[in-house]
């Protein structure tokens, strides 16, 4: 099999089909994304989208803010790609930057975005990292802005930790999943992915800067927040 081309237990090319097969409710996070985006800002002129994958929560966007103009932005060139040829008929709304970290996107002083999304995106940095990553997008953001992110999550206890990972275990074997490649995905808790609790998301994004920060969906090991500039 040839070595994985991104950060995700997934290569590019079979993130779209495997992704649900992987984490319970991932397609909702896209939903719900675009449901609090119409609910505080309507119609965005501007969003970023770091970390974006192949581009599907754009490529559902783009469907539902028809003024909206989208920058996409990912570490992975194959990722890029795909998101490219996926979202390939609307290049007039979009801007695909080039490979990199959300660390160091830079879009100058005079584009600011009204929205920033980053969904399962910046869980496998450290915590110092993932400090310096939130505040890039903070900066990023024009006042009154929107970020939007989704993340893995910590559970408080070891016995929570046992049980959630029991939980997605069954959930992925009875998505078709062999036992051998579930049990190298958990093994990637706290290897490769660094989950850490919902207090300390918030208390992260509240440090930051952020004037509004609220947790608005949760499930087993991810939790979704919005915030606003």
């Amino acid at each position: 099999m040839p070595a994985k081309d991104n950060s995700s237990s997934h290569r590019s090319e079979d993130y779209d089909l495997q992704i649900g097969d992987t984490i319970p409710y991932y397609e909702s996070f896209h939903d719900e994304t675009l449901n609090m985006v119409k609910t505080i800002l309507k119609e965005p002129k501007i969003w970023l989208d770091t970390g974006c994958g192949t581009g599907t929560l754009v490529n559902k966007a783009v469907q539902e803010f028809d003024t909206t103009s989208f920058i996409l932005s990912d570490p992975s060139p194959e990722m890029l790609n795909l998101a490219r040829e996926k979202l390939s008929n609307q290049t007039k709304r979009l801007r695909i930057l080039n490979p990199n970290e959300t660390s160091n996107i830079s879009l100058g002083n005079d584009l600011k975005p009204d929205v920033i999304t980053a969904i399962q995106a910046h869980h496998y940095l450290s915590k110092e990292e993932r400090t310096e990553t939130t505040k890039v997008c903070y900066d990023l953001l024009r006042d009154d802005g929107v970020y939007i992110t989704f993340e893995n999550i910590r559970p408080k206890t070891e016995e929570g930790i046992r049980v959630v990972k029991e939980y997605v275990k069954n959930y992925q074997l009875k998505r078709g999943r062999d036992e051998e490649t579930v049990n190298n995905f958990l093994k990637r808790f706290d290897v490769e992915f660094f989950p850490i609790k919902v207090e300390e998301h918030i208390s992260l994004l509240e440090k930051t800067g952020f004037k509004v920060v609220e947790l608005f969906w949760m499930s087993y090991m991810q939790a979704g927040f919005y915030c606003i500039k």
